[in-house]
C-alpha cells in the first residue's frame, strides 16, 4: 500500500502544498505573498490573511496535479514552526480539519529541519554524516546530521540570521525588500574589495550578525554626510563588499566546523542558499579543500511544501506523528 502524504507549508509568506508518494515529491505548489515588498518586510497580519486566501486552492491544485484523492491519502504533514504564528496558526489548523474529517494522521514538521532534508527529494544525495549551513531571514546553523532525523546544532547565530542581516542592509541602501536577492544581482558587477566594515566575531561555531549591520550603516551614514549621493553612486561596489563579508563569515565558520567534526560532505539550505555569491564560495572551497557539496535546486531553497514532505516521509516511517490537539510553536525548538 502506497504511503501518500499532503504537505502544508505556511510559516512565513508563502502558502505551499505538495503530494510526497513514497518518499517522493510529486510537485511543489507554491502561492507568494507580493503585498509585503510596499512595507519593506513581512506584515504578519497580512501575511496570515494571505494564507486564508492562499491555502484552499493552493492544495487543491497539489491533489489534482499529482492525481490523488481525499481517500488516498495516509497522512497530512504541515509546518508546526518556527515561524509567524498566524501563519503557522493557518496551516495547522487546515491540516488539523483534514485530518479529523479524513481519520487520518497528521504529522507536524520541524521547518528547518525540512530544510535540511530538501537535500533528499533530488539527485545527488548526501550521505551521513554531513554538516550542512542552514542560511534564511530567520535562521543561521551549522548542523551535523547523523540521519535523517538525527541531527546536532554545532553552531548558531546569537542574535539576527544572516538573511535578515542581507535584507537590513539592502533596506539601508534604499532597496526595495525583498533586498537580499537585489544584493546578489547587484554584486555580480561590482568590487567586492571596495569598501570594508566593521564585524563581529564570536567564539566557536557561533554567529553574530548585530555588529557588521550596524557597522554598515554607520559606514553609510558617515559617507553620506561628505556625499549625500554616495549610495547611488557606490551600489554595485557596497552590495558586493557586503555579500563578500557575509559570505566569508558563514564560510569561517564552516570551515572550522569540517576540522571539528572530521565530515568533509558540505551542504548549504535555507532560502540564502539561493545566493550566487554563496554558491559560488561553497563550490570554490570545495575544490581548495576537497570538500563533497550539495545545494538544492533553487525551488527547495526558499520555503516549499516539497521538503515538508520529504520529512514528513521520514517521520512516518519511524512513527512520528502527532495527536489532533498539537500547537505551532513559533519558536519551536531544534
Amino acid at each position: 500500500m502506497k504511503n501518500v502524504i499532503l504537505a502544508i507549508e505556511s510559516s512565513c509568506d508563502e502558502t505551499s502544498a505538495s503530494v510526497c508518494i513514497d518518499g517522493k515529491v510529486m510537485n511543489n505548489v507554491i502561492a507568494t505573498q507580493e503585498i509585503h515588498s510596499k512595507y519593506g518586510g513581512v506584515v504578519p497580519e497580512l501575511a496570515s490573511r494571505a494564507h486564508q486566501q492562499a491555502i484552499g486552492p493552493v492544495v487543491k491544485e497539489a491533489m489534482t496535479t499529482a492525481n490523488v484523492k481525499m481517500s488516498d491519502l495516509s497522512a497530512i504533514a504541515f509546518t508546526q514552526g518556527p515561524g509567524l504564528l498566524g501563519a503557522l496558526l493557518v496551516g495547522g489548523a487546515f491540516a488539523k480539519s483534514m485530518a479529523l474529517a479524513l481519520d487520518i494522521p497528521l504529522i507536524g514538521v520541524h521547518h528547518m529541519k525540512a530544510h535540511i532534508l530538501a537535500h533528499f527529494i533530488e539527485e545527488p544525495k548526501p550521505k551521513f554524516p554531513f554538516l550542512c549551513l542552514t542560511v534564511s531571514g530567520g535562521h543561521t546553523q551549522i548542523v551535523r546530521v547523523d540521519d535523517y532525523l538525527d541531527m546536532t546544532v554545532l553552531g548558531q547565530t546569537t542574535d539576527d540570521a544572516v538573511g535578515e542581516a542581507f535584507d537590513k542592509c539592502a533596506k539601508l541602501m534604499g532597496l526595495p525588500y525583498p533586498g537580499g536577492p537585489l544584493i546578489d544581482k547587484l554584486a555580480k558587477e561590482g568590487d567586492k574589495t571596495k569598501f570594508t566594515f566593521n564585524e563581529t566575531s564570536m567564539p566557536g561555531l557561533d554567529y553574530s550578525f548585530s555588529g557588521i549591520k550596524t557597522g554598515f550603516m554607520n559606514f553609510l551614514n558617515r559617507e553620506k554626510m561628505k556625499d549625500a549621493d554616495f549610495v547611488e553612486k557606490n551600489k554595485n561596489d557596497l552590495s558586493a563588499s557586503i555579500q563578500r563579508h557575509l559570505i566569508d563569515m558563514l564560510m569561517e565558520k564552516v570551515e572550522l566546523a569540517v576540522k571539528q567534526e572530521g565530515v568533509s560532505q558540505v551542504a548549504i539550505a535555507g532560502g540564502v542558499s539561493a545566493n550566487s555569491g554563496l554558491r559560488s564560495k561553497l563550490e570554490e572551497m570545495a575544490v581548495e579543500k576537497g570538500w563533497e557539496t550539495f545545494i538544492p535546486r533553487f525551488e527547495y531553497c526558499t520555503d516549499n511544501a516539497g521538503m515538508i514532505g520529504m520529512t514528513a516521509h521520514y517521520q512516518w516511517l519511524a512513527g512520528d506523528t502527532a495527536p489532533l490537539s498539537v500547537s505551532p510553536m513559533p519558536r519551536m525548538k531544534f
